[in-house]
């Protein structure tokens, strides 16, 4: 009879003991669908961030390889464009013009050749997608300076 009671007693730790391990296992499941879910809506930002990135980088090198550039002072040249969905401005400025020493690198007398310093800045937008609540908007700003060597003229064709 003392094997029968010692049986009795122990009906049902196991269901107790194999629900507790269910519960766990599900809390770990549902925890590492919402971290998953978090890495996946970091990875798109990102994404959106270097789309906005590379097009501010494309705003640049076509606004520098159209070749004309205004030197009058307060002007500045604005252009823009889209590279698939994000979009791009780019505004170069004329800033100053200095010398360019002759042969003998005479800072006192030029040879008639200057160099017209320039700013541009390109700005990018790449918009998030609207099917998806978790992405964001990504903006990127790059700006570089450069100068061209020319001849002492207003404009530099």
């Amino acid at each position: 009879m003392h094997r029968n009671t010692a049986i009795s007693r122990q009906r049902g730790a196991a269901l107790v003991v194999g629900l507790v391990l269910l519960v766990v296992i599900t809390v770990l499941a549902i925890s590492g669908m919402n971290t998953a879910t978090t890495e996946l809506a970091m990875a798109r930002n990102d994404q959106n961030y270097e789309n906005a990135f590379q097009a501010a980088e494309t705003g640049l090198a076509r606004a520098l390889t159209l070749g004309t550039f205004e030197t009058a002072a307060g002007i500045s040249m604005i252009g823009g464009g889209t590279t698939g969905s994000e979009t791009y401005s780019v505004d170069i400025v004329y800033e100053k013009d200095t010398i360019v020493p002759d042969k003998a690198f005479s800072l006192g007398s030029g040879s008639g050749v200057r160099a017209y310093h320039f700013q541009a800045t390109s700005t990018a937008v790449s918009a998030r997608d609207p099917n998806i609540e978790a992405d964001r908007d990504a903006s990127a700003v790059h700006t570089q300076a450069f100068y061209i060597v020319g001849p002492q003229t207003p404009t530099i064709n």
